[in-house]
C-alpha cells in the first residue's frame, strides 16, 4: 500500500509537503499553503479572552481588524501598533500573534470540504487542477501500487541491510538459539538432577529479566569504563568501548543468549520424554555417549528440532528490540536489521516521517521470507515423514 494508518483522512507532514513541492502544483500555490498566516477571527478573539487579554484592546481589535489575514508576525505587529489602545508590551503582542497562527503543517483532515474551508479562512484560491493534486497527495487511504517495491530493489541500502538481516538470523539461529540450546540440554541432560536444574534455571535469566535492564546490564559489561575493561587494565590493554568497536559480536550474544534458553528448555524436555530403556538398550550394546546422542538422543529431536528452528526464525526476521535498544542499527546503519529498518521508515518519526505505506512494503518482504524459511525447514526435516502413519501395523 501507499499509506498510512489513518484510514480515510488527508494529513499535511512533511513527506506531504516534499511531494507537492517535487509535484506540478503551482508555485505560488505551494508557498501559500506552506507558509505561516495570521488570522484574527472569533477563535483567535476567544483565546484572547481567555487569556485575560485588556478589554479595550481587544475591542478595538474586533472592530476595526476582525477578519484581517496577515502573512507574517510583522506584520501583525505593524497593524498592531496603529491602533489607539494597542498591546503595551512584548508579551501580550506574542499572545494576540499565537492566538491567530494559522498553519497547515502538521493537521489533518477528515474531508476534502474541511480542506477547502481551511483554505479559505487562510485566503488561499487554488483552481481545480490543483486541488487534484492536493487532495491526492495529503490522501491516507489505503490504495494499492508498485511505487514502494521499485524503491526497495532500486534502493543501495536494501542490499545492505538485507545481508545484515541474514547474517543476524543465520549466525543467532545456528549458534545460539539451536546449536547452544542443544548443547546445554545434551550436557544438562547426562549431570545429576538437582545439577541440571541449577543450570536450567540459570540460562532462564536473560528471558525473564526485562529487556531495557537486560541491556543496561550488557552496556555497564561493556562500556569504557565497564566491567570488561576494569579487568582487561590488568593485562595492560587500553579501556575501550566493546558495544562499539565490536558490535556485531555483542548483538549476537544479546539476542542469542535469550534464544538459547528457550531452545535448551523445549530440548531438555524432549529427551527427558525418550524411553530410558532405549539408552540403556544402547549402553548394554556398548554404546559410548557420542553414539547414544548420534544413534537415539539426535532421531528423537527431529520434531523439537524443527519447531525451534522454524519458530526462532520468524521471531528473528522481526525482532530487533535488543538491537533498538543497544545500537539503534549503528554505528552508521552496520547493523540495521529489516525490521528495525521497518521501524525507522513507519513510526520512528511521528509527523516528519510518514512513510507508512514503504514501511508496510518492507514488513511485507519479511512475512514472504517467513513463509519461504518454513516451507524449506518442512521440506528439510521431511514433515511428511513425520507426520506419516507408522509402518508397523497392529494384529
Amino acid at each position: 500500500s501507499d499509506t498510512g494508518i489513518y484510514g480515510n483522512r488527508h494529513v499535511f507532514s512533511q513527506q506531504t509537503f516534499q511531494e507537492l513541492e517535487n509535484s506540478t502544483l503551482d508555485r505560488e500555490i505551494f508557498q501559500k499553503i506552506k507558509q505561516t498566516r495570521f488570522v484574527l477571527d472569533n477563535i483567535a478573539f476567544e483565546q484572547l479572552e481567555n487569556q485575560k487579554m485588556r478589554p479595550k484592546t481587544l475591542k478595538e481589535i474586533k472592530s476595526k481588524l476582525s477578519g484581517r489575514v496577515y502573512n507574517s508576525e510583522k506584520e501583525l505587529f505593524r497593524e498592531l501598533k496603529k491602533l489607539k489602545n494597542r498591546p503595551r508590551t512584548f508579551k501580550q503582542k506574542k499572545l494576540i500573534s499565537k492566538a491567530s497562527e494559522r498553519s497547515l503543517q502538521n493537521r489533518e483532515f477528515e474531508e476534502k470540504e474541511a480542506i477547502i474551508a481551511a483554505f479559505k479562512d487562510l485566503d488561499i484560491h487554488a483552481g481545480p487542477d490543483d486541488m487534484k493534486i492536493i487532495f491526492k497527495l495529503t490522501n491516507t487511504s489505503w490504495h494499492w501500487i508498485t511505487r514502494n517495491y521499485k524503491e526497495l530493489f532500486s534502493n543501495p541500502d536494501s542490499l545492505r541491510i538485507f545481508t545484515n538481516t541474514a547474517m543476524y538470523v543465520i549466525f543467532t539461529l545456528g549458534f545460539f538459539n539451536v546449536g547452544f540450546a542443544l548443547v546445554l540440554a545434551l550436557v544438562t541432560f547426562y549431570m545429576p538432577d538437582r545439577t541440571s536444574k541449577f543450570f536450567r534455571a540459570l540460562w532462564l535469566i536473560p528471558r525473564i529479566t526485562p529487556s531495557v535492564l537486560y541491556v543496561l546490564l550488557w552496556r555497564g559489561l561493556m562500556d569504557h569504563d565497564g566491567f570488561i575493561s576494569y579487568c582487561l587494565m590488568f593485562f595492560g590493554i587500553a579501556p575501550t568501548n566493546w558495544m562499539g568497536e565490536f558490535p556485531w559480536p555483542t548483538i549476537l550474544c544479546i539476542n542469542g543468549f535469550v534464544g538459547t534458553s528457550m531452545g535448551m528448555i523445549i530440548f531438555s524436555s524432549a529427551m527427558q520424554a525418550i524411553p530410558k530403556s532405549m539408552l540403556h538398550a544402547a549402553a548394554v550394546d556398548g554404546a559410548y555417549i557420542w553414539q547414544q546422542i548420534r544413534r537415539v538422543i539426535l532421531p528423537a529431536l527431529r520434531w523439537p528440532i524443527l519447531f525451534v528452528a522454524s519458530y526462532q526464525t520468524l521471531s528473528l526476521l522481526t525482532s530487533f528490540e535488543y538491537i533498538q535498544l543497544s545500537t539503534d542499527g549503528g554505528p552508521a546503519r552496520a547493523t540495521e536489521v529489516w525490521a528495525l529498518h521497518a521501524f525507522h521508515t513507519a513510526l520512528s518519526n511521528y509527523w516528519g516521517n510518514l512513510r507508512y505505506g514503504f514501511g508496510a512494503t518492507l514488513a511485507v518482504v519479511l512475512v514472504v521470507i517467513g513463509i519461504t524459511a518454513s516451507l524449506l525447514y518442512l521440506k528439510f526435516f521431511k514433515f511428511n515423514e513425520l507426520v506419516s502413519e507408522p509402518k508397523i501395523e497392529d494384529y
